[in-house]
């Protein structure tokens, strides 16, 4: 039997230990120990402390006093502060990308996406959700390339994987919020301005709108915490909120 490389284990701890984490598999500052994740996880412990430190360095574990790791303890104003955060990131990705200029074939590729979103969410009676979702990420994945700049693509990226920054952060559960559909709706119509305000290099307008558009997200979480929620079980993240 072939040996697993230590990189595919390395990722395997990572994506699977955060999505434990994510979905509330482990309780707010419960202590986790090595012996246990390198056996729930099948990988060994040279990978397994690697993604720890990652999860460490994303705010999803931290270090105790007395030596080991416990999963974070998130609060409302943490979650308020990510999805500010990946605003202010993607707002400077989209005016980079304004001012530096697209290339025709980025132009292409955008009106792809974007035309394959407004098929998802304009065509039919109803948006088509198994659609919108893995094109909505493609977009903002994107939003950060047109930027030019490897440096914002990785903070960017970081930034998606802080507690309920992402930009899919509360589309698992949206079908279930009044009104989503002119919600997303109006995320794609924003969409559409962001790339457009991008190709015609107008770099203070492609920002504010960027940042208007993370703050969809805080939307979602005011519904949610305020009117229902029992929809946080649907957003990954929302577990590690202290209990209020």
């Amino acid at each position: 039997m072939a040996i697993k490389p230590r990189r595919s284990q390395y990722e395997k701890g990572i994506s699977e230990l955060r999505s434990m984490i994510l979905n509330g598999n482990f309780a707010p500052q419960e202590r986790l120990s090595e012996t246990m994740l390198a056996e729930l996880l099948d990988i060994s412990r040279t990978p397994l402390r690697q993604a720890i430190d990652r999860l460490l360095e994303e705010g999803l574990l931290e270090r105790r006093a007395s030596g080991g790791t416990m999963v974070a303890r998130i609060t409302m104003q943490d979650i308020v502060d990510a999805i500010e955060l990946r605003g202010v990131l993607e707002g400077t990705a989209a005016r980079f990308a304004a001012e530096r200029g697209v290339t025709a074939a980025m132009i292409t590729k955008g009106n792809t996406i974007l035309g394959e979103l407004d098929e998802a969410v304009f065509s039919g009676s109803s948006p088509d959700f198994s659609r919108y979702v893995p094109l909505n990420l493609n977009f903002h994945i994107f939003l950060s390339k047109m930027s030019g700049s490897s440096i914002m693509e990785r903070e960017v990226d970081r930034a998606y994987r802080l507690p309920v920054a992402s930009p899919t952060a509360f589309l698992g559960g949206q079908e279930l919020i009044p009104d989503f559909q002119a919600s997303l709706r109006r995320a794609q119509r924003q969409h559409r301005a962001i790339f457009d305000a991008i190709v015609m290099r107008e770099g203070t307008r492609a920002q504010a709108l960027a940042i208007e558009h993370a703050r969809l997200a805080r939307e979602n979480l005011e519904y949610i915490t305020k009117e229902n929620p029992k929809l946080a079980e649907h957003v990954p993240g929302l577990a590690l909120i202290e209990a209020a």
